[in-house]
């Protein structure tokens, strides 16, 4: 329970250690930077995960190393690049040097799973190690037993794929052919993982060719002025929303739900305690199981960043500065949330991760209510891997726009539509169907917004979408992974669904005339006729469904997003003639002050 007392506090006064203009300049240069370095990755990238869903994440550090900068990219790879490149800097502490890239994913190392491989460039200007440049990407394959690296049969972390702990492969500029060489032999679909990796060493290039520029017109020390000027200012920024909240003790629980491991439910437990302007957030999750959803340290940072900036909504600079005044504790080591090896973990970064996020939100949400959007769908997505007799090779990707869901509502407007998952808050793309099709032999019969989807609210959440696959001429591998296929996502301030069934997530598979309807993770075969569809929950809803205006649900019936029976369900009204959308008034005042009893 939350203290009563208020804090009120005078702004103390400060003077600029940098004049407005020189920092704005600066600022800017590192943003266009970072851009530059994620355009660069879009443009030069070979898979679909790369150049059209865009699942990779940039920034920049000092040399301390201090996040100077993040995109505003995937929150599963930001999160946990800050503990990632300190573990990585301290592993070759007094060996780095101009010239040198090193390559990692092992989440012993911080990493956050094993298929996020990242590159760290140190800059250097004239003989001194002044920036890092960190490019973070999802590649299509790691190697292991299963295309795609999910395996849901997975016992341990060896069962997954390669881990690469820090290690170079350009040492003092020159690189190293027989170590890629022999990562890249390792992994299917050698192309697109060749064409990655030199996309990830080509935005590197990009963003240390920028900085050293900056460096050339500004010199070293007033940047570095700059840089910490930025730095203080996104630390004031928290502080000053932190300690507008009342002193206390909050606690939010989320449910995790069983996809299929047979462990049953999870309670992960957050509990948020503020102090002036600092907060501290302390992660409670059971013990660690032969599954892979558990989370390594690193990753599960990124779980507690997503569920604060829910909370937070800050404007930027968006470095590590925000997180000087909050601490984190993720828990027993050897937890779900506190992973150690040999855990398998493959699926960390969606499940638990959104469940984490969630659990953060919501302890946020008792402290502040007004300042908490709702959850947004969680991941369910699938990969698919085959034999592509165009080319005569193999192919294998994670399909990404299998896993867009619905955004939560916020306190002022609906979810957005096919924004999701949570995991990636809105950074996600799905890419044009037409270039899923010419990448890879499949037909795609449908994607689009699924109906009844978003969660119930004075502010309804946006719906989440239906993918359908089938292949052309060869039997195709496809492999589920994620949750959120029998809760909904969680609604906000009093929002709950009385249709429940049509807001999770699940896998049809159409053989023969007959429908199977899939909840767990699994690995199954799609023959050429078969047509496997993929359908995702939507986000939550955000205040009491029963005050969402009538007007507002008959124009979403209108518009294909809630059915006759689920304006009934979730908000109360009342259709007298399913053509015209005509609404019974008496009835639906009636209908909704005996749901508003029931739910009292």
């Amino acid at each position: 329970m939350a203290k009563s007392k208020s804090k009120s506090k005078k702004p103390a006064k400060r003077t600029p250690k940098v004049d407005p203009i020189t920092l704005s300049v600066v600022r800017g240069v590192l943003e266009t930077t970072q851009r530059e370095m994620t355009l660069s990755l879009e443009k030069t990238a070979r898979s679909s995960v790369f150049n059209l869903a865009h699942d990779y994440s940039t920034a920049l550090f000092n040399h301390t190393p201090e996040m100077i900068l993040q995109g505003q990219d995937i929150p599963i790879h930001l999160g946990s690049l800050i503990p990632a490149m300190k573990a990585v800097s301290s592993y070759f502490d007094g060996d780095i040097n101009p010239g040198d890239l090193i390559l990692h994913n092992d989440p012993d190392y911080a990493g956050s799973h094993i298929i996020d491989l990242c590159m760290y460039k140190p800059v250097f200007y004239k003989g001194k190690h002044v920036f890092w440049t960190v490019c973070k990407g999802h590649l299509t394959d790691i190697g292991g037993p299963v295309p795609a690296g999910y395996n849901p049969d997975a016992k341990e972390i060896f069962a997954e794929g390669l881990r690469i702990p820090p290690i170079k492969i350009w040492d003092k500029g020159v690189p190293r052919d027989d170590i890629v060489n022999m990562l890249l032999t390792n992994m299917r679909a050698r192309r697109d993982q060749e064409g990655d990796f030199n996309a990830l060493i080509g935005a590197c290039q990009v963003g240390e060719r920028n900085l050293i520029a900056l460096l050339d017109k500004y010199g070293v020390k007033q940047v570095q002025t700059c840089i910490a000027e930025l730095l203080d200012m996104a630390d004031r920024h928290m502080r000053s929303l932190i300690g507008a909240v009342k002193d206390g003790t909050y606690v939010g629980t989320a449910i995790l739900e069983d996809a299929g491991h047979g462990f049953g439910d999870f309670d992960i437990t957050a509990t948020v305690t503020i102090k002036k302007d600092t907060c501290h957030i302390a992660i409670e999750s059971p013990p660690q199981i032969p599954y892979f959803i558990n989370s390594y340290e690193g990753n599960s940072y990124s779980g507690v960043y997503l569920g604060l900036m829910m909370f937070a909504q800050l404007p930027p600079p968006y470095n590590e500065g925000l997180y000087r005044g909050v601490t984190v504790d993720m828990g027993e080591y050897g937890s779900l949330c506190n992973a150690k090896p040999p855990a398998p973990h493959m699926n960390c970064t969606t499940t638990p991760m959104e469940t984490l996020t969630d659990a953060v939100r919501l302890a946020f949400e008792k402290a502040a209510p007004s300042q908490v959007s709702a959850s947004w769908g969680h991941a369910n997505g699938c990969n698919i891997a085959g034999w592509d007799t165009r080319h005569d090779e193999e192919y294998v990707t994670m399909v990404l726009a299998s896993i867009i869901s619905g955004a939560g509502a916020t306190p002022e407007q609906d979810g957005w539509h096919a924004c999701g998952p949570e995991c990636c808050f809105g950074a996600l793309t799905s890419g044009d169907i037409e270039l899923l099709e010419y990448s890879y032999p499949i037909i795609i019969h449908q994607y689009s917004l699924m109906i009844d989807s978003g969660g119930a609210g004075k502010f309804r959440g946006g719906s989440g979408t239906c993918w359908e696959v089938e292949p052309l001429d060869k039997p195709m591998t496809l492999i589920t992974f994620g949750e959120g296929r029998r809760i909904p996502a969680m609604g906000a301030a009093g929002a709950a669904s009385g249709m429940v069934e049509q807001k999770v997530g699940r896998l049809e598979i159409t053989r023969n005339n007959k429908v199977d309807v899939i909840k767990e993770n699994v690995i199954e075969t799609i023959n050429p006729g078969d047509k496997a569809a993929n359908k995702n929950p939507g986000g939550g809803g955000f205040g009491n469904p029963l005050e969402r205006p009538v007007d507002k649900i008959v124009w979403d019936m209108k518009n294909g997003l809630v059915s006759v029976n689920g304006a009934k369900e979730d908000y109360g009204v009342v259709i007298t003639d399913e053509e015209t959308l005509q609404v019974d008034l008496k009835a639906t005042e009636k209908l909704r002050a005996e749901l508003g009893r029931k739910a009292a």
